[in-house]
């Protein structure tokens, strides 16, 4: 319960995870590695964060709909281990940004999905990462986050 804890003093509150809205899995174990679906900034099944981010949207609306995503993993991932202390690191993230023509700051849209991981994991947060943009997204969410995570042999 320390990486809950380190969740709760951090302001920030755990949601309840979201149910898949088409034909997949939110986590795939293989091994000690989850991969974990793509996360949208969802709440209670609606949109919350939508549109292209760029001349639409700001880049500040991008970073809190990455932040939202990253705490609809985090759901997910207590969802599918019952205790988020099983993780031992973030290997990876890849982050979707529904981005306008010309838009090339999907990086700092994604910093905010890896700084809020780093606070809560700390070293064991820092992740290999890949920021894209897009034209669309499903259901024109502002961004998509998805990524393989390892938890300890012992689990």
């Amino acid at each position: 319960m320390k990486i809950e804890k380190r969740i709760e003093a951090l302001g920030l509150t755990l949601p309840s995870p979201e149910k898949p809205g088409a034909l997949y899995v939110p986590v795939k174990q293989s091994g000690n590695l989850l991969f974990l679906s793509g996360q949208v900034p969802m709440r209670a099944g609606k949109p919350v964060y939508t549109g292209k981010i760029g001349l639409e949207r700001s880049v500040e609306y991008g970073k809190s709909a990455a932040e939202m995503c990253v705490m609809n993993m985090l759901a997910a991932l207590k969802h599918h281990l019952g205790d988020l202390d099983k993780i031992k690191e973030i290997v990876k993230l890849q982050i979707f940004v529904s981005s306008e023509t010309g838009f090339d700051q999907q990086h700092i849209v994604g910093n905010a999905a890896s700084a809020i991981l780093i606070d809560i994991f700390g070293e064991s947060g820092k992740h290999a990462r890949t920021a894209i943009g897009t034209n669309q997204l499903p259901m024109d969410f502002s961004v998509e986050i998805e990524g393989i995570i390892e938890i300890g042999d012992d689990y």
